[in-house]
């Protein structure tokens, strides 16, 4: 073979393209990472499809994941975005469809496929990830439990200042069937103590804290001296910002599209303790979830129909 010491190198991008996002498959084929070239990041597990990590461009992270969190599938992910379907909370003795289910349904622990990348052309400053379940990727025992033909497509948008979340349902079957679902986010804070959520004011909310009791939220913003556990219906509507302000400064801004509730969660001290998976059992201090859902009642899919909730979360 001939020597050629001055050979051309394999080229890294396209002469005159923008360098692009890099996708990366790790962990045995159970992590999903996409990193802009600026810096930000996402990190999705396949288990759940959940989002573990997600990242501004100097590498700070804006996700809280408890030290305890399992990612085999065996439970939900204590942290970051998991995915409740096709039912919100404990199983409702109530509603026979979903009574037998595990809390917050099952598609936080089934194993999603990952469908690919997507980039708007030319672009190097977004990158979306498609994830994908359906009945056919349940196991015997779930598929027994809810026997609904469905599909669910997940996708997960980073740009450099938000990132999207949007969950289409669809009934790939015969028979209709109802569902409730919601994007569980865990936001990472500071002090809690010192965390105002505003654009909830004025608004009608169930405080399970309270026996469930129906209250409304006061002309100002949530803030948090012990245990809170509140579904809102926000006065303004899904498409009026909720602000997650740490210290005094804006850090979150959540638009919600089709999604007409919003959890707004905190376990504090005794229900943080009595949490297996929660760590450290300080860690409420650090953490908040402003969840963005439809869990208001039911939504019937009948034969073809198709369901679509999303989120931008946008830094501040």
């Amino acid at each position: 073979m001939v020597d050629r010491p001055n050979k051309p190198s394999a080229l890294a991008a396209t002469p005159g393209l923008p360098p692009q996002a890099q996708v990366t498959i790790s962990h045995g084929n159970s992590r999903v990472t996409a990193v802009l070239p600026t810096g930000e990041s996402v990190e999705v597990l396949l288990f759940g499809a959940t989002v573990l990590s997600w990242k501004d461009g100097a590498g700070d992270e804006k996700l809280w994941l408890s030290e305890g969190s399992k990612f085999d599938g065996s439970k939900g992910v204590r942290g970051g975005i998991p995915i409740v379907f096709p039912a919100f909370g404990s199983p409702d003795p109530n509603h026979a469809a979903t009574s037998k289910l595990p809390q917050h349904g099952f598609a936080r622990t089934a194993r999603w496929e990952f469908l690919g990348k997507s980039t708007s052309e030319g672009s190097s400053s977004s990158v979306k990830l498609d994830f994908g379940l359906s009945s056919d990727n349940l196991d015997e025992a779930t598929r027994a439990l809810w026997p609904y033909k469905f599909g669910l497509l997940y996708s997960v948008t980073l740009e450099r200042e938000s990132l999207t979340t949007t969950l289409v349902i669809t009934n790939d079957g015969d028979e209709p069937f109802e569902i409730q679902t919601l994007l569980h986010t865990y936001f990472r804070v500071k002090d809690i103590s010192s965390v105002h959520v505003t654009g909830l004011e004025d608004s009608p909310y169930t405080d399970k804290v309270d026996g469930m009791k129906p209250k409304t939220q006061a002309s100002s913003p949530v803030t948090f001296s012990g245990e809170t556990d509140r579904v809102y219906t926000p006065a303004k509507g899904p498409r009026h910002p909720v602000v997650i302000s740490d210290g005094g400064k804006p850090s979150f801004r959540i638009v919600r599209d089709n999604l007409d509730q919003v959890v707004v969660w905190n376990p504090w001290t005794d229900k943080a303790e009595s949490i297996p998976d929660f760590a450290p059992k300080d860690g409420y201090k650090n953490m908040v979830c402003v969840e963005a859902g439809s869990v208001q009642g039911w939504q019937k899919l009948d034969k073809g129909d198709a369901f679509e909730g999303a989120q931008t979360i946008s830094l501040s």
